[in-house]
């Protein structure tokens, strides 16, 4: 059994979406300085990292991230790897692609992932995203849970469209997730957000199990 942790580590390295605010990890109270015990205070965005979006992100209609369905968040699903060529994920894309019939959980490799080896904290408006004809596709093809690469579904300056696609069908969007070192196939999908009540996102711990 193999065991893949695609959580990215939170850290104030990690690159943010620009205009999010800036991760802060501080300790502070410490036995070195005579308290009881290490303490530390943490502060971001919740689409910080790995994490997952709730319709009410987009939709803006009450759906929000602890009423995610886990029975979603949690069952087989399949890591399609795309060629370092592929500049978007269309609908043509999805369509030539090995995506086995009945897959309801997708994850998507793509050059994204690169960006997780280097370790790089500066973000990239040029990433690899899902167009919202692909995202119709997603919903035609009854795609329960789709993952990315990246910090986000959606083209940089066009997010919109295709997170309202998606949210609208009931699908779950995982964004953020390190595939860099996961090889194509199917895996059983364990992603536990936190439980914010009343947010539009949270973050995740995900992990992939195969055999």
């Amino acid at each position: 059994m193999s065991i893949y942790d695609i959580s990215l580590p939170i850290s104030p390295n990690l690159p943010v979406w620009e205009g999010d605010p800036a991760i802060e990890l501080e300790e502070i109270l410490s036995i070195d300085e005579g308290a009881d015990a290490n303490v530390s205070r943490f502060s971001a965005g919740v689409h910080v990292g790995t994490h997952v979006d709730a319709p009410h992100h987009f939709l803006n209609d009450g759906r929000t991230v602890e009423n995610l369905s886990l029975d979603i968040l949690t069952g087989g699903a399949f890591v399609l790897h795309l060629a370092e060529g592929v500049d978007a994920v269309d609908a043509a894309t999805l369509t030539d692609s090995a995506i086995p019939e009945n897959t309801s959980r997708l994850l998507i490799r793509t050059r994204n992932s690169q960006q997780w080896t280097q370790k790089s904290p500066k973000f990239i408006r040029d990433f690899v995203a899902i167009t919202p004809d692909g995202a119709e596709w997603l919903v035609e093809n009854k795609i329960k849970l789709i993952g990315v690469d990246y910090l986000s579904v959606a083209e940089f300056n066009n997010s919109i469209p295709t997170h309202q696609i998606l949210l609208r069908a009931g699908i779950v969007v995982i964004e953020g997730c390190d595939l860099s070192q996961v090889p194509q196939g199917e895996y059983a999908l364990y992603c536990l957000p936190l439980k914010l009540v009343g947010s539009d996102g949270a973050p995740a711990r995900a992990i992939l199990v195969g055999e």
